[in-house]
């Protein structure tokens, strides 16, 4: 682990990301504690370019800011450590909450991804020509003038015995 350091706290910048989950009840506690024991745990910053990023400490960064100190103590971090450290130190809440969160977006995905296929289906479906019977006759299919009433098919014996009656045919 890399030995804590001093960094100006103008010098360092916090991400607006960062700057909405600010508590100030909890920067005046941590300030409290900060003038009767002093500063215990450094905070986390990266350098990226030539400025610095605040990673984790964000309450202490405030509550040393409130009390006027020029500087802080802090540790530098590279990119890599920086991505996951915050998921290591994450309160369980937060946690739950950023699984609840990637769990409504993965459902909120798929259901789009549904919807998007049943549009689809619809398009396709509208696209494809209706079927028109001709008036022509096919093989094994009587042709079907304009006077004439084509009949469904007998479901059995007896329907087909009482259709050609009815019609007058010979069975």
């Amino acid at each position: 682990m890399p030995k804590p350091e001093s960094f100006p706290i103008e010098k360092i910048f916090v991400p607006t990301k960062q700057k909405k989950a600010l508590k100030p009840e909890t920067v005046a506690e941590i300030a409290e504690s900060i003038l009767e024991i002093g500063q215990q745990a450094p905070i986390s910053v990266r350098l990226d370019g030539d400025r610095l990023v605040l990673v984790e400490g964000l309450h202490r960064l405030e509550a040393c800011k409130a009390l006027g100190e020029p500087t802080i103590l802090g540790v530098l971090v590279t990119a890599e450590l920086a991505q996951h450290k915050p998921l290591l130190t994450e309160r369980p809440e937060v946690e739950a909450e950023r699984i609840k969160m990637a769990r409504l977006k993965q459902l909120r995905l798929e259901k789009e991804a549904a919807e998007a296929s049943a549009a689809a289906l619809k398009r396709v479906n509208a696209t494809q020509a209706p079927r028109i019977h001709s008036t022509k006759g096919t093989r094994g299919e009587p042709k079907a003038s304009p006077g004439r009433i084509v009949k469904s098919k007998p479901k059995s014996l007896s329907d087909w015995i009482t259709q050609q009656k009815g019609s007058g045919g010979r069975y």
